[in-house]
């Protein structure tokens, strides 16, 4: 338990991470920045651990920035602005780096720093009635730190338009746009996301980092020569490993892997 984040053990290999400032609709400040920064750092290298959930206490997910930090950042110079938004940056490529897949429990309201949150997540599961808004266009600012991540994770068309209007959009929009994975009402948001947690915990470890790993590095790049040898020898490198021949040995031989 820190300051700022509740973290919990559902067992060895299932962490969970939940914004813990229900009182402010777990807005983040400059604290709960450098706090997700050192979890996600600390537990995306720990061996046994398999999966992790983002979510949020309270009565919404995350309302995007805390207004007593904004009110202090009000009088901040181009430096003070440029090394503070630094440090949301490297928090956010933390989050997006970590090995291990991350899980997003969303639910409430889900706005501009909060829609950043959800973007670097691999799997979203939202409740129904969610609002997602980028309202920073609003304030007469724009998502920058936070733009590269939802523009690749909610498309750059949608991006153009919810960029720009700052208008709210709901779960069953996201999930129509490829944003959101799942949406499911509110009473069963926990059971869809331990059933998600539950089938990566099933897959081998090694091959679930290296999915993730395979998806970033494939990703708009041209099926050249070049992509097509690096897929080989990922193949080979896996199927070679001990997790690879144990995988293929236990389906073959009809039992359970010894990851599980």
């Amino acid at each position: 338990m820190t300051a700022t984040l509740d973290i919990r053990r559902l067992s060895p290999h299932v962490a969970e991470v939940w914004l813990n400032r229900p009182e402010v609709r777990n807005a983040f400040n400059d604290g709960v920045i450098n706090e997700l920064t050192a979890a996600f750092a600390q537990l995306g290298a720990e061996p046994d651990l398999r999966a992790i959930v983002l979510g949020g206490h309270g009565k919404a997910f995350c309302a995007g920035a805390d207004l007593s930090w904004m009110r202090g950042m009000a009088g901040y110079g181009w430096d003070e602005n440029r090394a503070d938004a630094a440090r949301l940056a490297e928090m956010l490529w933390t989050i997006w780096s970590c090995p291990l897949p991350v899980v997003g429990r969303i639910h409430g309201d889900c706005y501009a720093g909060g829609v950043g949150l959800a973007a670097v997540c691999d799997v979203l599961v939202a409740a129904e009635g969610v609002q997602f808004c980028l309202s920073e266009a609003r304030l007469g600012l724009l998502p920058a730190t936070i733009g590269p991540y939802v523009v690749r994770a909610l498309g750059e068309q949608a991006s153009r338009r919810y960029f720009t209007t700052a208008e709210r959009f709901s779960a069953s929009r996201a999930q129509a746009l490829g944003f959101v994975h799942e949406v499911v009402a509110p009473d069963a948001l926990d059971a869809q996301v331990a059933e998600i947690v539950a089938a990566l915990v099933a897959n081998g470890p090694a091959a679930v980092k290296a999915c993730k790993q395979l998806v970033k590095d494939v990703a708009g790049r041209p099926i050249d020569a070049a992509l097509r040898d690096d897929t080989a020898r990922r193949i080979a490198d896996i199927r070679a490993s001990a997790e690879g021949r144990e995988g293929v040995q236990a389906f073959l031989n009809k039992r359970e892997p010894g990851w599980r």
